[in-house]
């Protein structure tokens, strides 16, 4: 099993090249990204955190400050901007309470402690909580998410019913946890779930794992 998930790896890397992700100034950044991105796509979430940057208010005592509903007009390219402005108020409020608004510190504290904390923030659930650890964070944890699955799944890695931990254990259990590559194995999964293992069909001729599919 180890062999195989460093073979998807390297077949990846050598097709993708290196993704450079995630695309922000600073990890306060990432963390907004994050909790924005959730049901969109990423050319939405830079058309907000844009917004919010013009304006100079990309700092959590800034957001913090602005009401919902102005935090709402300002996230608008991100669909579901109100339920999103009230998510990242409720981690603006736990980062300024437990951090004193400060990333750097929150990156300090254990891993596994912080995971259940962020866990504890009304609406941030298993992928947004795990993206902010090892983007925002440099904590050595995979991420998951519908492409992940997607393309385990057709390589015959993982079953329909198995979740989110059981598919991050895989990772976790069957490479060395290093920061950089959970961050570039993550985001080259991506890469090729948009791009070629598409939802609704496929473009297996052209994929880098095709070779692999029936091993």
């Amino acid at each position: 099993m180890k062999n195989a998930f460093y073979a998807i790896f390297d077949r990846l890397y050598s097709f993708f090249g290196p993704q450079h992700w995630w695309p922000a100034d600073s990890p306060f950044e990432v963390t907004v990204g994050a909790i924005l991105t959730q049901n969109t796509n990423w050319s939405n979430v830079e058309k907000a955190i844009n917004n919010l940057k013009k304006r100079n208010l990309l700092s959590a005592d800034k957001l913090h400050r602005l009401s919902k509903e102005r935090l709402a007009s300002l996230i608008v390219p991100v669909g579901y901007y109100n339920i999103k402005a009230k998510r990242l108020k409720e981690f603006l409020g736990f980062l300024l309470k437990g951090y004193q608004g400060n990333i750097k510190k929150m990156s300090l504290m254990d891993t596994l402690l912080l995971r259940q904390q962020l866990l504890a923030v009304n609406g941030i659930g298993p992928e947004t909580a795990d993206s902010i650890l090892l983007y925002a964070l440099n904590k050595p944890i995979f991420v998951v998410d519908a492409y992940t699955k997607r393309i385990l799944l057709r390589h015959r890695l993982i079953k329909e019913n198995d979740d989110y931990v059981q598919i991050q254990n895989l990772f976790m259990q069957n490479l060395k946890p290093e920061v950089k590559l959970f961050n570039e194995y993550h985001a080259l999964l991506v890469r090729l779930g948009k791009e070629i293992c598409l939802k609704n069909r496929t473009k297996c001729d052209v994929c880098p794992l095709n070779s692999l599919k029936n091993n």
